[in-house]
């Protein structure tokens, strides 16, 4: 009966040694989910290799793209590139003698004239005004006129004979100073006339100007 446990006994130590000596021989087991393979390096794609200038998206430059300028307005009308004249076929009444002061565009780029001249009678070309200068006449609108070169516009000058005022001091005057619209030089019109000397008498009246 001892003899048959004995035996027994040692069969089963004897496979239990030998199962635990073939799981240390074997292959460690891989961890669940992972992949036997080992990993690898990434490989750039060939996009990514390429250069900037093969890839980029040409940009415009500003000056490729913008508008042009648009052109500068003409500028005001100035004595420097102006000529009057006067034409007295206007006739007169009542003592009064109407004429047109004409101003010509005589500079190489178109200007502007808008307004009033400042008109008085003077003794010469570069002499001081003589008496007070002319009133305006507001009937006719204010108008803005582009002059290309070469054109011209009118205003309506009135002149009242100096003998209708009894109260006159005569000087005699050798024609008009002409100040163009917001101009502080001045033109001349040789044309003789009696001026008054005293404040207070204004002989001369000037409208706004009108495209011819």
């Amino acid at each position: 009966m001892w003899t048959q446990r004995i035996k027994t006994g040692l069969v089963t130590t004897t496979a239990a040694a030998s199962l635990l000596l073939l799981a240390a021989c074997g292959p460690s087991p891989s961890p669940a989910g992972s992949s036997g393979a080992p990993p690898t390096s990434a490989t750039p794609s060939a996009s990514a290799s390429s250069t900037p200038s093969q890839t980029a998206t040409t940009t415009p430059s500003p000056s490729a793209t913008a508008t042009s300028a648009a052109p500068a307005a003409p500028a005001l009308c100035k004595a420097a590139s102006l000529t009057a004249t006067t034409d007295a076929t206007g006739g007169g009444a009542a003592g009064s003698v109407y004429e047109k002061l004409i101003l010509t565009n005589s500079g190489a780029t178109n200007c502007v004239l808008e307004g009033f001249a400042g008109v008085s009678l003077t003794a010469d070309a570069s002499g001081d005004p003589i008496g007070e200068p002319a009133a305006r006449e507001t009937t006719t609108p204010v108008t803005r006129i582009e002059l290309a070169p070469g054109k011209s516009a009118w205003a309506e000058i009135r002149y009242t004979q100096a003998g209708n005022y009894g109260d006159c001091t005569r000087v005699s005057a050798a024609g008009f100073r002409i100040y163009p619209p917001n101009d502080t030089a001045s033109l001349f019109v040789a044309e003789p006339h009696d001026a008054c000397s005293n404040a207070g008498i204004k002989l001369l009246t000037v409208t706004a100007f009108q495209a011819v």
